[in-house]
């Protein structure tokens, strides 16, 4: 089996910020987690909670899960990226991802269309800043620099400050199979919000496309695969399942519009088509209690370890098989021990 790593996802805040994260960060550490993660929605952002939490440590690596794309113009989030690298000492693995249409025009104000263009040009303009061996500029339409237009004194620029590493990791989230394809060729990992080790093999041909492109930076040898795993242990399987049930009801019915949710997909290729039309209904028709109980415990199972210890541990190995090279793992210190005693 292969060896994993282990990583603590933190995600991004409910109605206010959790009170045991500096806790469990000092516990992943201890433990030999690989990682600590943040995310970002529309509450709070990545990188603070990172910055903060992540200057109490020495070792793990540092890694947002995901920044927004639109949050940020490329040279503001190379700026950011380049400067917290600084700080933690050359730790940070900087995670991009697009987010979706709702998030990307309802809440930043910016336009949605072409993804995978502006995705591309994103990464190239944050590894200019970061490489720091031109004034940087860009003809894409998406980003262009300097400023077409406007008052004409535009000037390319080259970063003040001189970067730690030059070559500052990039992790792509991405679930359909362009945007699959687009992170092997372009970035140096992927991270799938939602991972099922029964179900990676369908993205193995969009994979091996990127790999094989002109100019991809990665195989599958030295990629990285870093796979939310949620874990409740529970000798109740049930009890267990209704933990994460609002959760997928929230991101199948609710996390995108009806017309393009790229998260019920996800579970649609899982080969749970009737069951996420049913729980997107009753999301969308403000029936958010009985969405969740619409989530089938067997869903669950394909993205989470839920269940007694033995069961865990058991179906730990699927994932060990699978392409996952670090396991994201939220929960309580109990479960950071657990895994890490499993794993490490």
């Amino acid at each position: 089996m292969a060896s994993l790593k282990l990583g603590l996802q933190l995600g991004y805040w409910g109605a206010g910020p959790p009170a045991n994260a500096p806790e469990l960060v000092a516990e992943a550490e201890r433990l030999g987690f690989d990682s600590v993660w943040t995310a970002e929605a529309y509450g709070s952002d990545a990188l603070t909670p990172l910055a903060w939490w992540g200057s109490r440590t020495t070792r793990v690596r540092l890694g947002t899960a995901l920044c927004q794309l639109s949050a940020r113009t490329p040279t503001a989030m190379a700026m950011a990226a380049l400067t917290l690298d600084h700080l933690c000492g050359g730790r940070l693995v900087l995670g991009l991802g697009v987010s979706g249409p709702q998030v990307v025009e309802g809440w930043y104000g910016q336009p949605f269309p072409k993804p995978l263009a502006r995705t591309r040009e994103y990464v190239s303009i944050v590894r200019q800043v970061l490489a720091r061996q031109a004034p940087v500029t860009n003809a894409g339409p998406h980003y262009p620099l300097p400023y077409p237009g406007g008052t004409g004194l535009g000037k390319p620029l080259k970063p003040i400050v001189h970067p730690l590493r030059n070559d500052i990791p990039i992790v792509l989230g991405a679930e359909g199979p362009k945007n699959v394809a687009l992170a092997a060729e372009i970035a140096d990992g992927w991270f799938p919000i939602f991972f099922s080790p029964a179900h990676m093999g369908e993205f193995s041909a969009a994979l091996d496309e990127g790999f094989a492109r002109p100019g991809a930076r990665r195989s599958a040898s030295d990629f990285e695969v870093i796979a939310f795993c949620p874990v409740v242990v529970d000798d109740d399987v049930e009890r267990a399942a209704d933990l994460y049930r609002p959760m997928l009801a929230l991101y199948i019915g609710g996390m995108g519009a009806k017309e393009m949710n790229f998260h019920f997909d996800v579970f649609v290729r899982m080969g749970f088509e009737a069951e996420a039309h049913k729980i997107q209904e009753l999301y969308l028709d403000g029936l958010k209690h009985e969405a969740a109980a619409a989530v089938p415990t067997s869903m669950v199972e394909k993205i989470a370890l839920i269940g007694p210890r033995p069961k865990i541990l058991g179906e730990l190995a699927a994932w060990q098989e699978s392409i996952a090279t670090t396991l994201l793992v939220a929960g309580s210190p109990d479960t950071l021990r657990m895994m890490a005693e499993f794993l490490l």
